[in-house]
């Protein structure tokens, strides 16, 4: 306890009580306080004295809970009063007091002194003297300490004072409420003004019970938006502190136990009110968490009147200094220097509702995700078609939107980033798939914060988080509020609008519907879109906003360094300054609004035109640039001359494209050509369908026998397990088997469904195609997948021919070929790559002579004549093939030579 002195007196006479200090934490009644010493490395002891020689009236008591026939005790007649008085007088004062006797139970009763010696107050005397004591009765001892009670106690009499006076004394009767009947509507009907109130008792740093005046309401408040480490109590067993739930109960209780106070009254839950404690000193809320002794809670910060930021402001302040709870901190950006912190960066594309890339200042590119809020996503079982593939952007209920804000706000930006965590990299589980490191921050533009922008408009969701997962936003209360703010307006998601649908229609490699609408865009002009993905520097895919469709669209004019491509049966690497040229174009156009003007399209359904953005034809741009080159189809367009220009500048830089050019010099100098030698590697395939175009699948010889296997261990499969008829639901590009008309299983693709009846299925390993019903389709077993053995059969096309347009002619030569060649072993050489599939010759295995040379020797088809070098002996021989055709009237030439007069009108060109 505290510090204590003895009073000297003769040597051998009685003992003196011994003169004890404290401070008074508590006046537990009229008579009785609690006194606590100095507090040293924790809290301090205390002990209850009780005033000797007097009685004041006990205060209201209210019945144990369980004991249901105990009933509520209310106060004596000047209890309150008595109380009150000493309350005023001594809390958090020193006094000093000695101890006269202790009773069998342990009571201790003395003298208490207001200061630090005897000389001070004698508590006990001022109490008689204002009436509010009496002196115990029985106690006749004739001593100065009695005596002077007794002359107190007459002159309190005298002047009717306190218990003293007239009349009974039931006005200083408390009416003690202990329940309110609303909750919610006794708070809002203080309108959040403060109401004064004493600290009656204090449970933990952060709930205290408080007597509200004038009412005398006894309420549990607990203090807004913070929670303080509380005392745990196991059944019927002892209660176990939290770490530092001593110290935050004392740092409490020495600062507003007994004080009178004011609360604002911020919200109710169940009978415990929420609110603010406010001191002539201060704020107890914050004065908590700058020290270390609490931390902030989500649920009940929102409704924290006097600014969550200053809450959020002194946790980071403790958290920092690693103070108290904290002292084990580790912040969740602690690993990152300043600069990856905080940093301005340019926004290069909208992943998600909820992810962006940005191009630093070094010129890297980073994807950063918005911390703490979710993108909109389906809940529930989806209503989706089970035929239909999901596309996130339009089948989601608001992602689209959300897209578009974020696209709109921030494409071609400079924001400021402000990283609030890591989030480390997630193994895949049943429900969750894996996830890699995420870098989640705070992005503004203009003082705008993204996310909270977002979640205002009903776009996002804020995610919930444990109460010690302190990996979240730095502006997290701001998003709270602003997902408050839409749900009370019923914005987007929280909307009950009915959810707006997009049906966009992509018709990328659609060709039948791209002819249809070909027409329709070459009127239009210049038609506005949004570029929605690059594929390489010249070939995009757009979003016609207009039109709600996707298509592929090519830069008309340009030759543009193409990438990497796994065509069948050889990998194209990619060209030099491919990679640069489509990391040009997605930094000049990617999600931006651009103009496009359509000239014509592509045999695979591909637009070709002219795309314009802020008033930048992008093939004019690439060329500048020395990543592409004019190609021979400009020289019709009204941009020519610009391509010219532009090319002609990029060679005089020899950048690039052009890094090897040389000018070719005046003089006329017939230069020895070396000519390209042409490749001939021929390979043995097996020939096993004819389209009706004349292009033809084959099979590696090579891999004939692996193929044998797998059928084989796949029929066994099948037939060991049988699938169960209609049991199997087609999609459109999903593997499948499929029963052929030989009752044999095969592997197939699905590439259209009409209906259940009616499924389109494409046989990987053969080439042929088939309509049947989904009871004739099964899962395909993942023993027998592409990944264990790719599809084997490989489409061609016939090198150095014309596939005649005229159906009659094409029947002939397809027959032909039919005839000759399928289900045969031949030999196959690539010549050249096209749009499509290769390009190649064919020879008999037998006799080695040209396939595609017997038909032009019978003339089925017309020489398609290249200019490239390494083809022109075997051209020329093919063009005195077609000439003795011609000679002879054979088939197409019956008539004579018809391409002068009526070519087009045929299809044909020379």
């Amino acid at each position: 306890m505290a510090s204590s002195a003895q009073s000297g007196g003769s040597s051998g006479g009685p003992a003196l009580p011994t003169l004890q200090r404290g401070i008074v934490k508590m006046v537990l009644s009229g008579c009785a306080i609690i006194v606590r010493g100095q507090p040293r490395g924790g809290p301090p002891p205390e002990r209850q004295i009780n005033l000797s020689n007097i009685r004041a009236g006990n205060l209201a008591r209210r019945a144990a809970a369980g004991q249901p026939d105990a009933k509520d005790t209310p106060d004596e007649p000047w209890g309150f009063p008595a109380r009150e008085f000493l309350r005023k007088k001594l809390i958090g004062k020193e006094v000093c007091f000695t101890i006269e006797y202790k009773n069998p139970q342990g009571r201790e009763y003395g003298m208490v002194y207001l200061g630090k010696d005897t000389s001070g107050e004698n508590i006990a005397e001022s109490l008689v003297a204002e009436g509010l004591a009496c002196r115990r009765e029985g106690i006749r001892a004739n001593n100065p300490e009695q005596n002077r009670l007794a002359e107190c106690e007459d002159q309190a009499k005298m002047a009717k004072k306190g218990m003293w006076s007239e009349g009974n004394g039931s006005h200083t009767i408390r009416d003690l409420k202990y329940t309110i009947e609303n909750p919610r509507h006794f708070v809002d009907s203080h309108h959040q003004k403060p109401v004064n109130a004493i600290i009656e008792h204090v449970r933990d740093g952060s709930v205290v019970r408080a007597l509200l005046l004038p009412e005398y309401y006894l309420v549990t408040v607990m203090l807004s938006g913070i929670k303080c480490p509380t005392f745990r109590r196991e059944l019927d067993g002892p209660e176990t502190p939290e770490p530092f739930a001593a110290e935050a109960k004392f740092f409490t209780e020495s600062r507003l136990l007994q004080r009178d106070v004011q609360i604002i009254l911020e919200s109710s839950h169940n009978q415990n009110m929420l609110g603010t404690v406010l001191h002539p000193n201060g704020n107890i809320t914050e004065l908590l968490l700058k020290e270390g002794f609490a931390r902030c809670v989500d649920w009940s910060i929102a409704v924290y009147t006097r600014g969550a930021e200053k809450l959020r402001a002194a946790e980071r302040f403790a958290k920092e200094r690693k103070l108290r709870i904290w002292r084990d901190y580790v912040a969740p950006t602690a690993n990152l220097d300043q600069k990856d912190k905080q940093f301005v960066a340019k926004v290069m594309q909208v992943l998600n509702a909820d992810a962006i890339v940005v191009k630093l200042n070094s010129g890297d590119y980073k994807t950063i995700h918005l911390s703490s809020i979710r993108p909109p996503r389906l809940e529930g079982e989806s209503t989706q078609d089970k035929n239909k593939k999901l596309r996130p952007l339009y089948d989601i209920p608001y992602m689209f939107e959300a897209r578009e804000f974020l696209r709109k706000k921030l494409i071609g930006k400079k924001v400021n980033v402000t990283v609030d965590y890591i989030r480390p990299a997630s193994a895949a589980t049943e429900t969750v798939p894996a996830f890699s490191e995420r870098t989640c921050a705070t992005v503004t533009i203009g003082g705008i914060n993204i996310a909270e922008a977002l979640v205002s408009k009903g776009l996002a969701t804020v995610i919930r988080y444990r109460q010690d997962d302190d990996q979240r936003s730095s502006h997290y209360d701001e998003l709270l509020a602003a997902e408050a703010r839409a749900i009370k307006n019923g914005k987007g998601l929280h909307s009950k609008k009915e959810v707006p649908i997009h049906r966009v229609a992509d018709i990328s490699g659609e060709t039948q519907k791209a002819k249809q609408f070909l027409p329709f865009l070459q009127r239009a002009g210049r038609s506005e879109a949004v570029v929605e993905y690059v594929f390489s520097g010249s070939r995009l895919k757009l979003y016609l906003p207009k039109e709600t469709c996707l298509i592929t669209f090519l830069l008309a004019g340009i030759e543009c360094p193409r990438g990497a491509r796994n065509l069948p049966g050889l990998v194209q690497e990619r060209e030099p300054f491919s990679e640069e040229a489509t990391l040009f174009t997605k930094e000049l156009v990617l999600q931006r609004e651009v103009e496009v003007e359509v000239e014509s399209m592509d045999k695979a359904g591909n637009f070709i035109g002219w795309l314009h953005i802020d008033g930048v034809n992008l093939s004019v741009s690439l060329v500048e640039h020395a990543l592409s080159k004019v190609h021979f189809t400009a020289e019709r367009s009204s941009y020519y001359k610009s391509l010219l220009s532009a090319e002609e500048a990029a060679k005089q830089k020899k950048e690039k494209v052009w890094a090897h050019y040389e000018e070719q010099p005046v003089e006329e100098v017939s230069p020895v050509l070396e000519e390209k030698e042409r490749s001939a590697s021929y390979k043995p395939v097996f020939v096993t369908e004819i389209t009706d175009d004349l292009h033809f699948y084959v099979q590696d010889v090579e891999t004939g026998t692996q193929l044998e296997k797998l059928m084989e261990g796949m029929r066994n499969d099948i037939a060991s397990h049988p699938p169960i008829e209609g049991s199997y639901a087609p999609r459109r590009g999903e593997f499948c088997i499929a029963k052929f008309v030989d009752g044999e299983w095969y592997r197939a693709r699905v590439e259209k469904v009409e209906s259940p009846a009616k499924v389109h299925v494409f046989y990987i390993d053969y080439g042929n195609r088939e309509i049947l019903p989904s009871t004739r389709l099964g899962t395909l077993p993942p023993a027998f997948s592409t990944r264990v053995l790719p599809a084997q059969a490989t489409e061609y096309a016939f090198a150095f021919i014309q596939v005649p347009q005229d159906e009659d002619a094409r029947t002939d030569a397809v027959d032909s070929v039919v005839r000759d060649i399928q289900n045969t072993q031949c030999l196959l050489n690539v010549e050249h790559l096209s749009p499509g599939c290769p390009h190649v010759t064919l020879q008999f295995a037998d006799s080695k002579g040209d396939v595609g040379l017997g038909l032009v020797k019978e003339g089925l088809v017309m020489v398609e004549v290249r200019k490239e070098k390494q083809f022109q002996k075997v051209i020329t021989e093919y063009l005195n093939a077609q000439e003795s055709a011609k000679s002879a009237r054979l088939n197409l030439w019956r008539y004579g030579d018809f391409r002068a007069d009526d070519a087009d009108e045929f299809g044909y060109s020379r």
